[in-house]
């Protein structure tokens, strides 16, 4: 039961897009969202647990078909086990796809950016990509590199353990005393950081100035230009293909 996403702009790989009402790149509610049951599996670990879950959670996407519209694309950190699943998922009627193991991947920026391009390549332009939990310095290359959607939660968890999420940088309030503040409101400083960084990514999109969004943000951390460096170095037929020529 899939829901109609249709593409408006592209600036490079990334996407300005209508999913109903909701514009994207943008904040998706996982408690509002139609998702299919799944069986989950740890990220490292051995091929034959991974095509276990992959293959117990297509039967699952399979049995709810008529009542979900979303479904999680399992494989662990074997990338040809992803894109089978999420090509399966999308033959069978699925066009909403999470990508599992999201705080996994964002420690291992080859695996991210492979999984990522691959999936984008295989599957249908109209259908859309959910990235679980990114931190709004991240979300500039993920949306550049075609994900359209990110699950609500990464800033309660953060205000938990006590960190501003900034554009630009996490900070642990324990150990950079910038102010004191409850979590109730720091809750709302990461969740309004959030939604500035996703505004400023589609206001980037409509202006065709995305990359240089995401170049500024690429010095944010390790993990951040490494994947960028591995993106530009392997996949430049992948970005050039919407890359708008002046």
């Amino acid at each position: 039961m899939s829901k109609k996403f249709e593409i408006k702009i592209h600036d490079g790989p990334g996407r300005f897009a209508k999913l109903g009402n909701l514009e994207t790149p943008n904040i998706i509610n996982e408690k509002q969202c139609k998702i299919a049951p799944d069986i989950g599996s740890a990220y490292d670990i051995q091929r034959e647990i991974a095509i276990f879950s992959v293959k117990k959670t297509l039967d699952k996407a399979k049995e709810y078909l008529n009542s979900r519209d979303i479904a999680v694309v399992h494989g662990s950190k074997y990338i040809d086990l992803r894109v089978k699943l999420a090509k399966e998922l999308e033959e069978i009627g699925y066009n909403g796809f999470i990508i599992a193991n999201g705080d996994n991947l964002m420690v291992h920026p080859r695996d991210l950016v492979n999984l990522t391009v691959s999936i984008r390549e295989n599957l249908n332009p109209n259908s859309y990509l959910i990235f679980p939990f990114a931190e709004p310095s991240f979300i500039p290359l993920l949306s550049y590199m075609g994900v359209d959607l990110f699950l609500k939660g990464s800033g309660e968890y953060y205000s938990y353990l006590n960190v501003l999420l900034t554009p630009t940088k996490n900070y642990d309030l324990n150990k950079y005393k910038l102010f004191e503040i409850s979590q109730e409101d720091l809750l709302k400083e990461n969740n309004k950081n959030i939604d500035f960084v996703l505004n400023e990514v589609r206001e980037h999109i409509k202006n065709g100035t995305l990359r240089n969004l995401v170049e500024e943000r690429s010095l944010t951390s390790p993990q951040n230009i490494t994947a960028l460096k591995l993106l530009d170095k392997n996949h430049q037929a992948y970005l050039q293909k919407y890359t708008q020529l002046y």
